[in-house]
């Protein structure tokens, strides 16, 4: 066999193999490996309330139905006679030992057209009713001559000045100022600390810092 004749036989066994090779399914695209899913971050502990005991006998929970807050029903409270007539109003509490309440300091403003003045009143004179759901306060012996004749109260420390209430309260608030940038400095120093410390252990003595 010649040269001739091997070439036609591989050219017809070649022609014979194309067709199958092109019947062949092509290779399925490779899926890449699905990206798990980031873990989820622990949370940080909570921080516990460190319970701290009440002490007994010092604080006063709530208000009792036999109760009254002086601000409610004393302190700009008008104080009627028997007649019904306005006679003043309370201006002040006077707190005698024991922290107990003894009387009243009550502005005549000129009722009755008596002289105006601030009198003092004991508390067990006031009679303090209730009349179509509203409080009243009368003083029975309130009249007008007793009014005139009463002494005007006298206090046994001098009243302070606006002047002096205002220096006060500025040193109050103040101080409290002070309290305050002084606690907010604590805590950014123990919030700092353990950050402080780390830069400490990286930079050792000797060694430049990076």
């Amino acid at each position: 066999m010649n040269k001739k004749s091997l070439a036609l036989i591989a050219a017809g066994a070649l022609a014979l193999s194309l067709p199958a090779i092109a019947q062949q399914p092509a290779p399925a695209p490779t899926t890449p490996p699905a990206t798990p899913p980031p873990a989820a971050s622990t949370p940080a502990p909570a921080t516990v309330a460190k319970a701290v005991p009440v002490p007994k006998g010092v604080f006063v929970v709530g208000q009792l139905q036999n109760q009254y807050m002086a601000r409610d029903r004393l302190i700009g409270a008008k104080v009627q006679n028997k007649d019904g007539q306005i006679i003043g109003d309370i201006e002040d509490l006077i707190v005698g030992p024991g922290n107990q309440i003894v009387g009243v300091v009550m502005g005549t403003g000129g009722f009755l057209g008596a002289g105006e003045k601030k009198i003092g009143v004991q508390l067990g004179a006031l009679q303090i009713t209730q009349k179509d759901g509203k409080q009243v306060i009368s003083l029975p012996q309130a009249t007008k001559d007793v009014l005139a004749a009463v002494p005007a109260y006298k206090r046994a420390e001098p009243k302070k000045t606006l002047v002096e209430r205002a220096k006060e309260k500025a040193k109050e608030l103040t101080d409290k100022t002070v309290d305050t940038t002084k606690d907010a400095t604590k805590a950014a120093k123990d919030k700092a600390a353990p950050y402080v410390d780390k830069a400490k252990e990286a930079v050792k003595p000797g060694e430049p810092k990076k």
